[in-house]
């Protein structure tokens, strides 16, 4: 039977090695060289690539990244989180409708969802020219900071109730109980119960919006006009417009870092949270 499953898994072995471990090799042996890439005997080892990212210039647009990241990720879960609690206290037979009118959006192409909201934002888009009609004074966020948050928030909202959603829906309606009969209020309940035992779909919801929101490069681009470049549009200029895979190689890199660096705190978050679960049961 072990002898059998393994054969299963030699496909995706194959795969993983194919399509994950060799571009990041490669992503990882360009951005330690330079010269021609066509030209695999002019490669030499260097690490200019990695201080040009120390440029003032660079640093401002990977802390742009993180900080717009940030603030779509807290924005998300501040919307996120009552949604996903209201949704969770609803009738069971009308949850699952809800929860398939909210994710509706999703189901269309993430280009075309983002493309619609530049219809919606742009100077003559249709909010600016109904306030024309009415009188009111034009909104002048796009291109901006303003528009790629929206655009943000509005495509990785979904991707911070599912999470919670799940988590809420299966805690324990005794439990709940419980804290009643033992004197505690609404409020109390979600402090010392609900909250708690909800912080595994909060921790997954971050890390689901966080990722994306840092690496994005459509949104910034389309939302943001050139004007707020990401460190997700100066990997892609670099790839194909500047035609630099060494620099681009080494933003790629440093971004999978910090990545990394921050779904391991998001996970000691997690861990941490789940022991003192446990030593209070």
């Amino acid at each position: 039977m072990k002898k059998t499953l393994r054969i299963l898994a030699y496909p995706y072995v194959v795969w993983m090695v194919i399509f994950i471990v060799v571009p990041l090799f490669l992503i990882l042996f360009y951005s330690f060289t330079k010269g021609d890439i066509h030209d695999i005997g002019s490669l030499e080892f260097s690490v200019e690539s990695y201080k040009k990212v120390a440029e003032p210039l660079y640093l401002k647009v990977i802390g742009d990244s993180f900080l717009l990241a940030f603030i779509s990720t807290a924005i998300c879960l501040v919307l996120g989180y009552p949604v996903a609690l209201i949704i969770a206290n609803t009738d069971q037979k009308y949850r699952s409708l809800l929860m398939m009118l909210f994710l509706v959006p999703i189901w269309m192409n993430f280009l075309l969802r983002t493309y619609a909201w530049m219809s919606l934002l742009s100077p003559n888009g249709l909010i600016n020219r109904f306030l024309t009609a009415i009188g009111l004074p034009r909104l002048e966020i796009m291109p901006g900071n303003a528009a790629v948050l929206l655009g943000m928030v509005y495509n990785f909202l979904p991707f911070m109730v599912l999470p919670i959603y799940t988590v809420l829906s299966k805690i324990d309606k005794q439990v709940l109980e419980a804290s009643s009969d033992l004197g505690g209020n609404k409020v109390v309940t979600f402090t010392r119960v609900i909250l708690p035992l909800s912080i595994p779909g909060v921790v997954s919801g971050i890390t689901m919006v966080f990722l994306p929101a840092v690496s994005t490069f459509v949104i910034s681009g389309l939302l943001g006009g050139g004007k707020t470049p990401l460190i997700g549009d100066m990997i892609e200029q670099q790839f194909l417009f500047a035609r630099n895979w060494h620099f681009g190689s080494s933003l790629s890199i440093i971004l999978m870092v910090m990545i990394l660096i921050s779904m391991a705190v998001m996970s000691r978050i997690d861990k941490n949270n789940q022991e003192e679960g446990g030593k209070a049961r």
